[in-house]
């Protein structure tokens, strides 16, 4: 499609849950299109990437993936040294580490313009993270357009944007607030906010990085949103009414054999492997998995860079055992530790790892697990997730109903469309503060994963959003489709050159 000397310069945010379906969109871009794609981001981040996909030389006439180095220095802005994303930060030095990204915005602007002084024309387009607002002024500078590409999906998106945009939970002394641009009848809770959010009154250190990139985002020239047109058409109503159109849902990002429903354990998933810590083969896991019946098992993960109390922790496990289901747990130090750390014996009831290892009921893995080839394998019934978009996507591709547990960012609000809208999860608690008792986790394990009523109903569910999904990203569905509109757009603004 189009010209194959095409240009399109990427910038995503510095967090695994955004460089990720950066790096899946430029892959799929560059396959459908056969145009250059260069992806800018600070060095260490850049390495990470470079050890998941082959770069070439500066030979500008084949078309490829570039990676191009921004500087940054982490402690020239109060944050440990080399720190480049915001796994294992803590919440007020990430607000730290938000203010401080802004410091890209001139080395991009000089990479952008470095590419118009070779190729003697600007790039096709921008396609910058909504965090990256100042991006729309730099492409806008530079003659060329910036599209904002939101990594969640459209009902999240929407209610973060309203959210910071709106402060509505300031106007009342109730514990639920309407949103504005959602439904009058859709309220939302206060303990649906992150303390930051519900901290903040326009003139925080949060509310001041947001309100002002959000908005800039806003004036871009389009958005991408990781999601299907027809999983969530209340979500895109929503958020079509809050930004300039158009909107393209050219999601999910995820790869090929998974959308065929046929992950192999040998699988490298998008980068995933270049991000893996110490943890259990996926042989290990697979081989576990593989004595157990159909749907049976649990898989309980709380994303790359969460966890939870030492007390929440405690009950979990405790619930867990209580259920008699098997189930693989995906473990790091709980809060209040370093999460990189070594995982302590005391954070768990008396030798419950080796009573479940036993019993064969529980797999633990510490750190890291391979997510997609086990959500992906027949045995895995259910995921306890912290409802980030990346896992819901993987999840809901492969027909697996969701036990929210929903704990920064727009976890809360993905959880409450899955729960109120789908109909594919129920939540257990949310955030790290909330009460949980070991009751409460076998009630909801054996209300989800019950064959019948509930768990039943969850599950037909599931399996018809992953059917949808699925079709959306077949040869003539609706994310190609949506992808191709894009590209052509974006040809379609080429003036004078």
């Amino acid at each position: 499609m189009g010209s194959q000397q095409e240009h399109i310069v990427m910038l995503p945010f510095m967090a695994q849950g955004h460089i990720i379906p950066f790096l899946a969109l430029a892959k799929q871009i560059q396959q459908r299109t056969g145009f250059t794609i260069t992806i800018a981001n600070t060095p260490l981040n850049i390495q990470y990437l470079r050890t998941t996909i082959s770069t070439t030389s500066d030979d500008s006439s084949r078309p490829c993936i570039r990676l191009a180095e921004l500087p940054f220095c982490s402690s020239d802005h109060g944050l440990p040294p080399n720190t480049e994303n915001t796994e294992a930060l803590s919440f007020h030095q990430i607000v730290d580490f938000f203010h401080a990204s802004k410091t890209l915005q001139a080395p991009f602007h000089s990479l952008v313009s470095g590419i118009i002084e070779k190729e003697g024309r600007p790039p096709l387009c921008i396609i910058s993270d909504v965090f990256f607002g100042w991006a729309t002024e730099v492409a806008k500078s530079l003659g060329t357009s910036n599209v904002t590409f939101t990594t969640g999906g459209g009902y999240g998106t929407a209610a973060y944007i309203s959210l910071w945009q709106n402060l509505p939970h300031r106007a009342t002394d109730s514990d639920y607030f309407a949103l504005p641009g959602f439904p009058d009848s859709c309220r939302f809770h206060i303990t649906q906010l992150h303390q930051y959010l519900r901290a903040a009154d326009g003139t925080d250190a949060w509310s001041r990085y947001f309100q002002p990139q959000i908005a800039l985002s806003l004036d871009s020239s389009g958005w991408l949103c990781n999601t299907v047109e027809e999983i969530e058409p209340h979500g895109l109503e929503i958020l079509k009414n809050h930004v300039k159109p158009p909107v393209w849902t050219i999601g999910p990002l995820l790869p090929p054999a998974l959308l065929n429903h046929s992950l192999s354990s040998g699988s490298s998933i998008f980068g995933q492997r270049a991000w893996k810590v110490p943890g259990v083969s996926p042989e290990k896991c697979l081989d576990w998995l593989d004595k157990h019946p159909q749907s049976s098992v649990l898989y309980i993960s709380f994303g790359s860079q969460n966890t939870i109390s030492p007390s929440q922790m405690m009950e979990l496990a405790l619930g867990l055992e209580d259920s008699g289901k098997p189930f693989i747990w995906v473990i790091r130090p709980p809060v209040g530790f370093d999460i990189k750390g070594e995982f302590r014996a005391e954070w768990l009831p008396e030798n419950f790892e080796q009573r479940m290892a036993e019993s064969n009921q529980g797999l633990i893995v510490h750190k890291w697990a391979p997510q997609l080839e086990i959500l992906s394998h027949k045995s895995t019934g259910v995921f306890l997730s912290h409802c980030g978009w990346n896992s819901v996507m993987e999840s809901l591709c492969v027909g697996v109903p969701i036990i929210g547990w929903p704990l920064a960012a727009e976890q809360c609000y993905n959880s409450k469309m899955l729960t109120e809208d789908m109909g594919v999860a129920v939540e257990l608690t949310r955030g790290r503060q909330g009460a949980l008792e070991r009751k409460e986790v076998k009630r909801v394990i054996e209300l989800v994963m019950d064959s019948k009523g509930k768990g039943e109903e969850m599950k037909k569910k599931a399996t018809e959003i992953g059917e949808k999904i699925r079709d959306a990203m077949r040869e003539g569905g609706s994310s190609l489709k949506a992808m191709d509109d894009f590209v052509s757009t974006m040809l379609s603004k080429r003036q004078g050159y």
